[in-house]
């Protein structure tokens, strides 16, 4: 059943069940005419899922009619994490972004920031919520957050990610919700809310001691006079891009499982189920996982932000019995495979907030396992996952930095070279640190696995170069910490710090690693 509310407006009143929503009903190009110029805008989507479908091609459109028109619109834009990379580019495209925070992974956007045509905070995503509520955001102004349906009490179902919903619906002064109608109904009973965190000094523990504890609700909620529109879509999330696992990945992935198996044999960690794994999003990421499906591991579960296509195979193959993230980042294989065995993951796969998912409490009492990608790390343990040459970004810091710090195990994984070879992924000194050498555990490239705990900063070094730096860049590498341990006063770390410096300089010659 549809009801029309207003001209070019329809929403299933299956989706919109309660009567006081449905009267809110109305299109996009309406529900956005109340975002003024100025106005600081915090939307759902995490890895592009949940991103709001109608909002920025509206926005946009709104843009370009206030600017023809000798006016000014921009908005300082807040999500969960990255957000759809078509949303993202459509408002860089016309100038809408004025600040954008926590985090970016589409190239237009990323080309304003790096300009400095687009103010950019790049944060922790376990920080965004408390920052938010401490006010150093100022207002949020208006909330837009997709869901997959309104209940008859007005309670929100979530869609494919909760991100920062809840701190979005709950600070923002008004609030546009888009109910995609694509999302399955059956996702209701999948996410797990938690409403009692509290800014100190009122915190309390969090009572979760294993990935597949619920401590929270299955919906969000929402003040309704903070509802100002409802705005109906029917339209999938954006496809990730996952590309099959290849020869370097694999032998990245092979590592990993190589090194598990030592830990379980050294008793660090258990056999049946290992720990709960935490694997940041990419190729790498994707083929470690997959890799497993090879090992010998069962019972294993997942404590992390997003779900990739390699853990459906691996909830599938029923190696993981439990995964807990705040999203989903799905190619368009895995969305279908998700939408067409919904009943089999809802029991197995728990979306929560990402105050939650990326929690330090939760993430070092559970004992997670921190699997990230990165730009480059030096030959002291030190990681660069965000700035190519030290100065422009790439996407963020993300989540990294919260498992990384609080995990049982961190871990960087990355191919060795950059630019078919000509660029090494390891080096004297990164030109700009994200994760110290305090914080990184085991860095792995295709040719190796470096374990770095125990070791000191000059027996680092060794194991760093003669493990995971290509062949092809190894006696320069080495040549450098000889010439910097030889020197008069060498110190703890040794280090040339002019020909440190120079090296990136004549990398950057050849071009930057990534862009």
């Amino acid at each position: 059943m549809t009801t029309t509310v207003s001209p070019g407006a329809t929403v299933d009143s299956v989706r919109v069940r309660h009567p006081y929503f449905q009267g809110l009903v109305t299109d996009a190009a309406t529900a956005v005419s109340r975002i003024k110029d100025g106005d600081t805008v915090a939307i759902s989507g995490f890895a592009s899922a949940g991103t709001p479908k109608a909002f920025a091609p509206a926005l946009a459109e709104r843009v370009r009619r206030v600017r023809a028109d000798g006016g000014s619109l921009s908005i300082n834009l807040l999500t969960g994490a990255s957000v759809a990379g078509e949303a993202e580019a459509l408002l860089a495209e016309v100038d809408g972004v004025a600040l954008r925070m926590p985090y970016q992974s589409e190239p237009t956007a990323r080309g304003k920031i790096n300009d400095g045509r687009m103010d950019y905070v790049d944060i922790h995503l376990s920080h965004v919520a408390q920052q938010v509520w401490e006010g150093y955001y100022g207002t949020v102004d208006v909330a837009v957050v997709e869901v997959a349906a309104v209940t008859e009490d007005g309670k929100l179902i979530p869609s494919m990610s909760v991100g920062n919903n809840k701190t979005w619906l709950e600070v923002a002064d008004a609030v546009i919700l888009e109910v995609n109608s694509w999302v399955p109904l059956e996702v209701e009973g999948m996410h797990d809310v938690y409403y009692g965190t509290a800014l100190p000094p009122n915190r309390s523990p969090i009572m979760m001691t294993g990935p597949a504890d619920r401590i929270g609700q299955p919906y969000l909620e929402v003040d309704p006079s903070k509802v100002v529109a409802v705005v109906h879509t029917n339209e999938q999330d954006s496809e990730t891009k996952v590309a099959a696992p290849d020869a370097i990945s694999q032998a990245i992935a092979g590592h990993v499982v190589e090194f598990f198996r030592s830990e379980v044999e050294s008793g660090r960690m258990p056999a049946d189920g290992l720990l709960p794994l935490q694997a940041g999003i990419g190729n790498v990421a994707n083929a470690v996982l997959a890799g497993l499906a090879e090992g010998p591991f069962t019972g294993l579960t997942c404590y992390s932000e997003v779900i990739q296509d390699s853990m459906l195979d691996l909830i599938r193959q029923g190696r993981v019995a439990h995964a807990s993230a705040t999203s989903l980042a799905l190619s368009g294989a895995g969305l279908a495979e998700l939408v067409d065995n919904i009943d089999l993951y809802r029991e197995h796969v728990t979306l929560r907030p990402q105050e939650i998912s990326n929690h330090p409490e939760i993430v070092r009492r559970l004992g997670i396992i921190g699997m990230n990608g990165m730009l480059e790390a030096d030959v002291y343990g030190n990681v660069n996952s965000t700035h190519v040459g030290g100065t422009r970004i790439m996407n963020g810091i993300g989540g990294s930095g919260d498992f990384t710090r609080n995990g049982y195990v961190s871990m960087f994984l990355s191919p060795s070279t950059a630019k078919n070879g000509a660029v090494s992924a390891i080096v004297p000194m990164v030109p700009h640190v994200d994760h110290t050498e305090h914080d990184v555990q085991v860095i792995v490239t295709e040719h190796g696995l470096a374990d770095l705990r125990g070791l000191s900063p000059r027996k680092r070094a060794a194991v760093v170069i003669d493990r995971c730096a290509d062949p092809a860049f190894r006696p320069l590498l080495h040549d450098y910490v000889d010439r910097a341990t030889s020197r008069p006063n060498a110190g703890n770390t040794p280090h040339i710090l002019e020909e440190a410096f120079s090296f990136h300089t004549r990398l950057a010659m050849t071009g930057s690693m990534l862009e």
